[in-house]
């Protein structure tokens, strides 16, 4: 099949991830930070499957422009990472900072140290029909390590350092997404999705393009080539493509996380189902690249907005322009951020903006059915838990 839209990302002439130097001017704000970071992600549908967002992190105070593609599976482009490898590269990164700074907190010397990690997600149901439900697994982490800790006390204390991620709250209990919609400027009600208290937030439009960015000598994002093949149980209907009516299809998503020697997350994420092309991200907590939760909430609203393209590419129906304000709470980290407790996290808030010539009902159903089928607002609200396994090395 021929593949879908335009292809702005390769075409755009700018680094696909920068810092932006002039948040302010482009008017994208950080929440209020009520549990120890607060992140505001835009997200903006660009052309076909191909998106941008910025995101603004209250504990940074820095603002991240990233782009998302999909691969042939959806007849994308494959210009840019698909949403689930910016999940699985926060969420690999922000273990890598818990395993570390809980070390120095204890006095563990680590002299080697590599993170693998798998996610996986479901996808069954027919889209006619309006079954179809996307779904979240438990996540399985091997810890590569060299260090002198006994058996039991290396367990536990990697146990630890994953129970004090940030991404543990998304993870441990299960929370309801709530959402405001709105249609060509006008507010409506959420008709099954669990509705935000409070008034629609006014929609960006197009302050993307005021973004400027930072130079950096650091290539923040570049293919690697073909992701190496592996076995994955894949479904009943794993041939078929992403956009097939009836679908019983079990995804797997892998990231593999060194520290480099100037201290920065060299992550390879891995796109083994659907099959397609591994992507390297920079990872840093101090600003020279995107941090683990900036990661994971543009992960979480570039998946959300997936679903409302494949849904209306699906069905034929009418949506050329959509945008979301996104925002995410999560508390800071048990070790890197000194509290000594799991992680926790706040059900993620998102305003949404269509632009159709559909009725609102059409509108409601397109928010419903979106949340429906997103992997990540089903990571939410499934109770999830990482299965570590521990290899010296």
């Amino acid at each position: 099949m021929a593949t879908i839209g335009e292809n702005i990302i390769g075409t755009a002439g700018v680094a696909p991830f920068f810092k932006v130097t002039n948040a302010d001017a482009v008017s994208i704000d950080a929440p209020e930070n009520r549990k120890g970071d607060a992140l505001r992600t835009w997200v903006r549908s660009l052309s076909g499957f191909q998106k941008e967002a910025l995101v603004r992190s209250a504990k940074t105070g820095e603002t991240w422009r990233l782009v998302s593609d999909e691969g042939p599976y959806l007849n994308g482009h494959d210009a840019a990472p698909c949403p689930l490898a910016f999940l699985s590269t926060g969420m690999v990164a922000s273990y890598m900072n818990e395993i570390v700074a809980l070390a120095e907190k204890q006095g563990v010397e680590i002299r080697k140290l590599r993170l693998i990690q798998d996610n996986y997600y479901t996808m069954k149901g027919s889209m006619p029909k309006r079954t179809m439900v996307g779904g979240a697994e438990p996540v399985e982490l091997r810890v590569e390590i060299d260090c002198d800790l006994s058996d039991g006390d290396l367990t536990t204390f990697l146990m630890n350092a994953v129970h004090a991620s940030p991404l543990n709250g998304l993870m441990r209990g299960q929370l309801e997404s709530l959402f405001k919609l709105g249609k060509n400027g006008t507010e409506l009600p959420t008709a099954k999705v669990a509705e935000l208290d409070g008034a629609l937030f006014p929609d960006p439009g197009n302050h993307f393009a005021k973004s400027e960015a930072e130079t950096s000598d650091l290539t923040l994002m570049e293919p690697i080539g073909p992701t190496p093949k592996k076995d994955v149980v894949m479904g009943t209907s794993a041939g078929a493509s992403s956009l097939a009516d009836e679908q019983d299809r079990r995804l797997n998503i892998g990231a593999v996380a060194v520290l480099r020697e100037d201290g920065i997350k060299d992550i390879q994420q891995m796109q083994y189902s659907p099959y397609g092309t591994s992507f390297r991200f920079l990872s840093s907590e101090d600003g020279r690249a995107p941090d683990a939760n900036s990661y994971i909430s543009a992960g979480i609203g570039f998946c959300f907005m997936t679903q409302f393209g494949r849904f209306v590419s699906m069905l034929k129906l009418d949506l050329p322009d959509y945008r979301i304000v996104q925002d995410t709470h999560f508390s800071l980290g048990g070790a890197s951020g000194g509290t000594g407790k799991a992680g926790e996290a706040d059900p993620i808030e998102t305003h949404v903006y269509l632009e159709t010539s559909e009725s609102d009902e059409t509108a409601q159903e397109m928010l419903d059915i979106s949340e429906q089928t997103c992997f990540l607002h089903a990571f939410c609200r499934t109770d999830l838990k990482t299965k570590l396994k521990v290899v010296r090395v």
